[in-house]
């Protein structure tokens, strides 16, 4: 996800102070919660500070209900909507969300594209994720693709975002073209690597103009060049598993699926390397590249990492949030795994157990029964904690620090 995910990259990214724009670490897990957060975000998912991924969060954790045949509490889709400026943007978290939205205030493409998959899968949005979706072209660069904040350097992972709320809408990414006539197919093909490199995708082009292969961008990358939203289907069995010199971004897709495939075939999981740290298994990025690796048909690759990540996910999960909750029950969604049996825990227990209650659901336990599936995920085997916000935040730091102060004394945004 893109967040990515996608998802994503993908998730929480960017503070902004009245002084300066720099960017800031979200929480690596959300069991350190702000004082007044829940004062602040009464609606909203997980009760840490949501500075920097309150509606990505929210978004992903509506998506996955959604998903799960869950339909939402009308508190938490209410906190949601009314996180959107008057442009159709969306910024992580406005506290006083009465108030309009001006220069300053740090809208982006990521929260913003993460919102509409989450309304247009509700239902009865249509003018909110219109005027998203309207922000969005408008934030479209030259190259075809999406930077994280608006104006800023193309990334793979923000453009598969946005090409997955295109489709979460019915619309075409092909059709959405640049002042200089590119399509996200464009810049996803440019962030591509070569087969002689691996066929990863690059999360950006370095200083210099090469392309680093990363996982992370590559797992978003495959559903952007697919042309799927975070809502993934069962792609048909791929008849591609090796590298070929890609013609278009689906092309590109599979060899960054094939690139995946390869990486988790050794230890069934992707890893984590932080400076300074020693290497982990890194649980989010890896429910990423199942889920990829099933949109692109290599449903066998994907069989031993899902096991790998039955056994683990739930703990991540407990220790991590709403989102990795939410993103488990997709990439279940994705492999057909039952989201309620899913290493013998509930995810969308679990879900449901960090948020307003919902309105209604099939299979739906009790509370009771809620609270011990979250409880039950704490004690289970394997406990890791995310590192994908910190990755993130790494990466952005390097890409856009000097851009963001002029993005804000521009026009502000993210």
């Amino acid at each position: 996800m893109t967040v990515r995910r996608s998802a994503l990259a993908l998730t929480a990214l960017t503070a902004l102070t009245a002084a300066s724009a720099a960017f800031a670490p979200a929480a690596v897990a959300e069991d350190s919660p702000a004082p007044s957060v829940k004062k602040l975000a009464s609606g909203l998912y997980g009760d840490s500070d949501p500075t920097y991924d309150g509606v990505y969060r929210q978004s992903l954790a509506l998506l996955a209900q959604h998903t799960a045949g869950v339909e939402p509490s009308a508190k938490a889709v209410d906190w949601l909507t009314g996180q959107q400026c008057a442009d159709g943007s969306f910024a992580p978290f406005r506290a006083d969300a009465s108030a309009d939205c001006d220069a300053k205030t740090p809208v982006d493409t990521n929260q913003t594209a993460t919102a509409v998959q989450a309304l247009a899968a509700l239902g009865g949005h249509d003018e909110a994720v219109g005027k998203a979706v309207d922000w969005l072209k408008s934030a479209q660069n030259d190259d075809g693709g999406w930077g994280y904040l608006p104006g800023g350097a193309t990334d793979t992972n923000s453009t598969s975002l946005v090409i997955g709320a295109l489709a979460a809408t019915g619309t075409k990414a092909e059709a959405v073209t640049s002042k200089k006539d590119k399509t996200p197919e464009d810049a996803l093909l440019g962030l591509s690597l070569k087969c002689a490199d691996g066929g990863a995708f690059a999360f950006q082009p370095e200083k210099n103009g090469d392309l680093t292969a990363n996982e992370d961008a590559t797992a978003a990358g495959v559903l952007g060049g697919l042309g799927s939203s975070l809502v993934v289907t069962k792609g048909d069995s791929a008849a591609q598993t090796a590298c070929e010199k890609p013609a278009d971004a689906r092309a590109a897709a599979a060899n960054g699926a094939a690139h995946l495939a390869d990486v988790l075939e050794k230890d069934g999981h992707l890893t984590s390397a932080m400076p300074g740290a020693e290497d982990q298994p890194d649980t989010g990025n890896t429910a990423d590249a199942v889920t990829a690796l099933y949109a692109a048909g290599l449903t066998d690759a994907a069989k031993k990492p899902l096991a790998w990540l039955e056994k683990n996910g739930p703990a991540w999960a407990k220790q991590s949030g709403p989102s990795a909750w939410a993103q488990l029950v997709l990439t279940a969604h994705a492999t057909g795994t039952d989201p309620r049996a899913f290493g013998g825990t509930d995810l969308v227990a679990g879900l449901n157990a960090t948020g307003p209650a919902p309105k209604s659901a099939e299979n739906t336990p009790s509370a009771e029964d809620s609270a011990k599936q979250a409880e039950d995920a704490e004690d289970a085997d394997g406990s890791q904690i995310s590192v994908w916000w910190i990755v993130g935040v790494g990466v952005l730091v390097g890409a856009g620090i000097g851009l963001m102060i002029s993005l804000r004394n521009k026009s502000g945004r993210k």
